[in-house]
């Protein structure tokens, strides 16, 4: 929990400095406007921060936003799809996706950085092939207004992404630190070898993780479609994942494995959508919006780095 407590005494003052500096960042608007942003960016993120835990990593969440995206375009406006199909298609394609991923890496043991990577390739690829280079969209949404409303509508005041991450960040705290997968999970990253001869299934949950990871990337996508209403292929979610990964190593996953928190990954997320929501309100350049990303990231892992070293040293003197 320190580093939990660390990280979220730092959001706190961030959003003080940001609010002092500009008063606009507490009106009702832009706060909604960022717990929307914090619901789309935030469940995809829980997705890579358990693939992380097992010291695994993904690449092509972004890619898979592209191709998932023009599916669920051509799905409702061209084949004409009912919605609850078409979103169920949408999710289930990263999801099988995903399993691909974990197979390879789990029984092939192909480094997860070469199997994702080669993801994002080939999923944009597959995206601008199926649409053409041409930009899909949703146009009026007639036949699917419920999907919209229910993708871009509010509850109790609050974005229904947000409530949707508010719900699935429950379930995965469930899962993650209080069921016997999770211990597992956790278990798999800190040393696979000797979880594996303790009798876990390691290449079942490393699988899993990736699979859970492709079923969040496909709730996100369809969030992430009906916000902006139009998908270009050759650019929808592009470096997406970074966010994602960026959110996690803020909130205490390492990139070592074995270590992170569904609570940590949420103040990430939070944490990030306030320095984007701070470097518009200061009329910073947005081109500057990765310089300030591949920072932040760069002082989470050195950070990580610091205490495993701290840790080791007084390991050696006890």
């Amino acid at each position: 929990m320190k580093k939990e407590f660390g990280i979220f005494l730092l959001l706190a003052v961030l959003c003080a400095v940001t609010a002092a500096i500009n008063p606009k960042f507490i009106s009702a608007v832009n706060l909604t406007n960022i717990a929307n942003l914090i619901g789309l960016f935030g469940i995809f993120s829980i997705g890579l921060g358990l693939v992380i835990i097992t010291g695994g990593i993904d690449l092509s969440v972004g890619s898979m936003f592209a191709l998932s995206g023009v599916l669920l375009s051509l799905a409702l406006t061209s084949w004409h799809w009912p919605w609850p199909v078409a979103a169920a298609a949408a999710i289930l394609v990263p999801m099988l996706l995903g399993w691909c991923h974990g197979w390879l890496i789990s029984r092939l043991k192909i480094q997860p950085f070469i199997i994702t990577l080669c993801g994002l390739l080939v999923y944009r690829g597959l995206a601008r092939f199926i649409a053409q280079d041409n930009t899909m969209g949703f146009g009026s949404a007639e036949g699917f207004e419920t999907l919209r409303d229910i993708t871009k509508g509010k509850l109790f005041g609050l974005p229904m992404p947000f409530v949707i991450l508010l719900v699935i960040a429950a379930i995965m705290w469930f899962v993650l630190h209080r069921s016997v997968f999770g211990r597992y999970l956790l278990a798999v990253g800190r040393n696979e070898e000797a979880t594996r001869f303790s009798g876990i299934n390691t290449r079942r949950v490393i699988a899993t993780s990736y699979v859970i990871a492709g079923l969040l990337t496909g709730i996100s996508g369809i969030l992430l479609a009906f916000y902006t209403n139009s998908i270009s292929p050759s650019n929808h979610g592009n470096f997406y994942e970074l966010y994602g990964i960026a959110a996690a190593v803020l909130g205490g996953c390492s990139l070592r494995g074995g270590e992170g928190s569904i609570i940590g990954i949420l103040i990430g997320t939070a944490l990030l959508q306030v320095l984007q929501n701070l470097v518009n309100l200061l009329g910073i350049p947005s081109s500057l919006n990765f310089a300030v990303m591949g920072a932040v990231v760069f002082i989470g892992v050195l950070a990580d780095h610091l205490v495993q070293l701290r840790s080791a040293q007084r390991a050696v003197r006890i």
